[in-house]
């Protein structure tokens, strides 16, 4: 029987990768040891625990350095997979779409490791995807924007109808340029929500914004 691993970025191509799949044995997410937070994306490990526990799906979280560079990055993962063919798994899949520069990399780095690599959402609709999504009944958060590609006014908005629908013409749907990330936090195969505060913006790199989400204890709601 196949073992699959996801590779988990926590936002809506993950998810719904994850739902057309329908069945996932491991969740891998890279982030950074000095903030605990997920590389790009910024959520904060704790939340993705959360998640991931929601989900009812082991988690494997990768720690990086701040900045790694390409070698560390590829020597760590390299690691991660031997860890994961030691506990059986078999493939590992990603949620990319079109991509194709980075579904080569993706294929040569697993290259003879082991994983079989996947992509369950590769060629699909980006318009169609990002409307199953809300139409399954999904919750996301746009927790970051590349203001090179997206205003800054889009960044803390939930992933509905109304953000397609104010999305300039330029920009994918499902944010595969790189435009925007996203994270879920409630829908069909969640046990229970994520509860979560926004408590802040922050700015890295000159040209990617995020919001600062912090983890609700409160609150019986989410967002």
């Amino acid at each position: 029987m196949n073992k699959v691993c996801l590779s988990w970025s926590g936002g809506r191509d993950s998810m719904m990768m994850l739902d057309k799949i329908g069945t996932a044995h491991g969740l891998l997410t890279t982030f950074q040891k000095a903030s605990s937070t997920m590389m790009m994306h910024e959520v904060p490990l704790e939340l993705v625990k959360i998640q991931a526990e929601a989900l009812g799906i082991p988690l494997y979280p990768v720690s990086f350095e701040d900045t790694p560079t390409n070698k560390q990055y590829e020597e760590t993962m390299g690691t991660a997979v031997h860890g994961l063919l030691h506990e059986g798994f078999t493939e590992m899949a990603f949620g990319d779409l079109f991509l194709e520069e980075i579904r080569n990399y993706r294929e040569k780095q697993l290259e003879s490791s082991g994983l079989k690599p996947v992509f369950p959402l590769w060629g699909e609709d980006t318009k169609s995807l990002s409307e199953r999504f809300i139409q399954r009944g999904y919750r996301a958060i746009i927790v970051c924007v590349d203001e090179e590609q997206l205003d800054s006014s889009f960044l803390g908005r939930e992933y509905d109808e109304s953000f397609l629908q104010d999305l300039p013409q330029h920009v994918d749907p499902c944010g595969e340029n790189g435009e925007f990330h996203s994270f879920v936090f409630d829908g069909p195969r969640f046990a229970f929500p994520v509860c979560f505060s926004v408590v802040g913006t922050f700015r890295k790199w000159d040209r990617f914004e995020y919001v600062q989400l912090k983890r609700d204890t409160q609150s019986t709601s989410s967002f």
